[in-house]
């Protein structure tokens, strides 16, 4: 067979595949892996930094609800009482539900993103805007499918049976098993579309405005470390960015996988009915809420990321 000249270039190589300088993105083949580690191992840290925060948060709503006397006169008292009865790790109660959904769901995402990259960055290592978005899609879409559905329509579920006068989930697993014997798999996939429609614009729009930040940043050299705490202050960004543009879509999820949610046909008709019933202004609930606590844990997400995927590029050929 001849040789092809030498003037002819593959359309599936990619000119870093054969380098081994600064062009060529750190990892090569193992980029994938490296990012499913880094990002199993940054959502777990990151659910321990943050997760006291949603246990007062959590208390404090369900000390609302309840409609007698409050144990609580805020976040402060909260805290107080609680480490005053149960010691610090009293804040940690409930954690374990959270990891199991948090580690999965952090590898998907990030996991995806960086294979996706690898095969979208030009010559020099950089990604175009477009390609921005569509990885951080990408990452967003296999974390709704592999890891955030069935978790999150397991504890709505087990969240909304809780506040019956007499709930029938024992516990977290107790609950799923319940939902698999009467529902199937199915039962876990309520929301399905919501859920990808939630986390694919979440993830793009996340993706997008850091990586936009740091390229600028960086003027355009892939190789340029971006400091930690620059990089919290972009993940604050991406965080805020992406409540504002999909909070509207995370109401409908959230009924679409409620114990009520035989009540609607599908995705598109929860949304009309809440546009008729509730008016526009329903699709904006808990946004101020929502938006300090994820702007926090983006930032908090992306500098553990950043840091463990820096150490994994150094010591991981």
């Amino acid at each position: 067979m001849d040789c092809p000249s030498p003037a002819f270039r593959s359309p599936f190589l990619r000119p870093w595949m054969s380098q081994t300088g600064a062009a060529a993105p750190a990892g090569g083949g193992n980029i994938g892996l490296k990012g499913i580690i880094a990002g199993g191992i940054t959502g777990g840290i990151e659910i321990c930094i943050t997760f006291p925060t949603e246990y007062v948060k959590t208390q404090l709503q369900l000390d609302e609800k309840s409609g007698g006397a409050k144990q609580y006169n805020g976040i402060i008292d909260c805290v107080k009482k609680t480490v005053r009865n149960h010691g610090v790790l009293g804040l940690y109660r409930g954690l374990s539900v959270l990891l199991y959904g948090s580690i999965p769901k952090s590898a998907c995402r990030f996991g995806a993103f960086e294979q996706l990259k690898k095969y979208s960055v030009d010559e020099k290592g950089n990604l175009s805007p477009g390609k921005r978005l569509l990885c951080g899609l990408g990452a967003g879409i296999t974390e709704a499918v592999f890891a955030v559905t069935p978790m999150e329509t397991v504890k709505v579920k087990f969240i909304n049976d809780q506040r019956l006068p007499n709930p029938q989930f024992r516990g977290f697993f107790h609950g799923l098993k319940c939902i698999l014997r009467e529902q199937g798999i199915r039962g876990t996939y309520q929301g399905v579309t919501a859920t990808i429609m939630k986390q694919g614009s979440n993830q793009a729009m996340r993706f997008f405005v850091m990586e936009t930040c740091k390229d600028k940043y960086r003027g355009g050299d892939p190789t340029k470390p971006v400091p930690k705490l620059i990089v919290g202050l972009f993940g604050g960004l991406a965080g805020a960015v992406s409540v504002f543009g999909n909070t509207p879509i995370d109401v409908v999820k959230t009924r679409m996988q409620g114990l009520e949610a035989s009540k609607y046909k599908n995705t598109m008709d929860c949304f009309k009915k809440i546009w008729i019933n509730e008016g526009p202004r329903a699709f904006y609930k808990g946004t101020v809420p929502r938006l300090s606590r994820v702007c926090l844990d983006v930032a908090i997400t992306f500098m553990i990321y950043d840091s463990f995927m820096e150490l994994f590029n150094k010591v991981w050929k």
